[in-house]
């Protein structure tokens, strides 16, 4: 009972379109929005305009266009920069503790189905996606449903429960990095640069200063969308082909199949071994960053959708619940491990923001609060989430019975 229907896509565009705008706007212009991040302000928008009906809590359009378009172009276009072998050089110390983060989240997923599984039915498969979405991203969360086929309703309460839990999240590590009682006991000379130096420039935010003009050209456009799109072109073939040809006759044969039969995996595979083998060629696209970070931002509004409060309150608490297990889990591994292998304040905040969120909201943190020497390696390791991610998802959700 939405103002705008379910089928006026030009309407719902139109929204999407702006909502994103008005979230960089905002991030670029005022310093309590750069705080917050753009992506995160996506989604509250998102959000409010589900829960006081003025668009639907689902639509063919963010299905066809985001899910079906925008998720796979972006991920090619984010995995440009994703050399592992400059990945493994140039983040050392943040590879590692993201490392630790992501084994928590692993811990997390198992702790949790072994609490919660007889509670809901198909809490395999949210763990699957959840450990693939707290260690790379949403994307990954979208891979891995789309690979073991979980449930529409369940898919729709994980994405409420994940948005409301990560957002409340994001809230927590800014009022870490605040806190009197953390940088007591933990080093944090970003902080102390930003505090000594002053964090603005010109009256711009930190977010303006980071994401301002860059060379872009027509023949860029061209040569990043032709790029990504081969790219999901050729995941989608070989995709399907390995899905039809490997067996699955038992469940060893069937994690394969269900691993190697998903798109989003090749996806990832062919972006990471072209940005990998081909750095010089990859950094001749310009712009790729751009595009790919603003269709993400059109993901971060569809994601934040279907989180109907009165879906929270019917079908999503448990989950909310096992969604919190899980950032519990992640949460405990960074910073215990942190504070034993003395890693700054700074890089467990943004190690942790990248598991959780992925690399758009870590670097989007990371560039908010002034930590402009956290900002490439956080997109590089929250990249590097994206990689993983979606296996590790699979292997958890083949190991739970997804």
């Amino acid at each position: 009972m939405s103002i705008i229907s379910e089928s006026n896509n030009w309407a719902l565009i139109s929204i999407m379109f702006l909502s994103s705008f008005v979230a960089i706007y905002l991030e670029q212009k005022y310093k309590w929005a750069a705080k917050i991040s753009g992506a995160v302000i996506t989604l509250l928008i998102a959000v409010i305009l589900t829960n006081i009906n003025v668009i639907p809590a689902s639509a063919p359009v963010f299905d066809d266009i985001v899910w079906g378009y925008a998720v796979p172009l972006a991920i090619p276009l984010l995995l440009l920069n994703a050399n592992i072998f400059k990945i493994w050089k140039d983040t050392g110390r943040l590879l590692f503790i993201f490392l630790i983060g992501a084994a928590g989240t692993l811990v997390g997923a198992i702790a949790g189905t072994a609490l919660l599984g007889k509670v809901v039915d198909g809490l395999p498969g949210v763990a699957a996606m959840m450990t693939g979405s707290y260690i790379g991203g949403g994307v990954n969360f979208t891979a891995v449903a789309d690979a073991f086929h979980v449930d529409g309703m369940l898919i729709s309460s994980a994405t409420v429960a994940d948005n409301l839990n990560m957002a409340i999240y994001f809230m927590i590590l800014i009022g870490i990095a605040s806190s009197v009682w953390f940088r007591k006991h933990f080093p944090h000379p970003h902080i102390e640069e930003v505090e000594q130096n002053g964090n603005t420039e010109n009256g711009q935010t930190l977010a303006a200063q980071y994401w301002e003009r860059s060379d872009i050209s027509l023949k860029d456009i061209a040569a990043a969308f032709a790029y990504a799109a081969i790219v999901v072109m050729f995941s989608k073939l070989i995709a399907g082909f390995l899905s039809d040809t490997i067996p699955q006759s038992n469940a060893f044969l069937k994690m394969l199949n269900t691993f190697f039969g998903s798109q989003y995996v090749w996806i990832t595979n062919i972006s990471m071994i072209f940005a990998s083998c081909f750095e010089k060629q990859a950094k001749e696209i310009h712009g790729a960053k751009e595009l790919g970070t603003w269709l993400i931002y059109l993901f971060y509004f569809v994601i934040g959708v279907p989180a109907s409060i009165l879906m929270i309150i019917k079908n999503a608490p448990i989950l909310l619940l096992f969604c919190f297990i899980l950032v519990v889990f992640n949460m405990l591994f960074c910073f215990v491990f942190g504070k034993l292998f003395k890693f700054n304040l700074e890089e467990i905040i943004v190690a942790s923001n990248a598991n959780i969120g992925g690399p758009t909201t870590a670097a989007g943190m990371a560039i908010s609060q002034g930590w402009s020497k956290l900002v490439g390696p956080c997109m590089l390791v929250g990249t590097f989430g994206y990689v993983i991610g979606t296996w590790l998802g699979i292997v958890v959700g083949s190991i739970l019975g997804a």
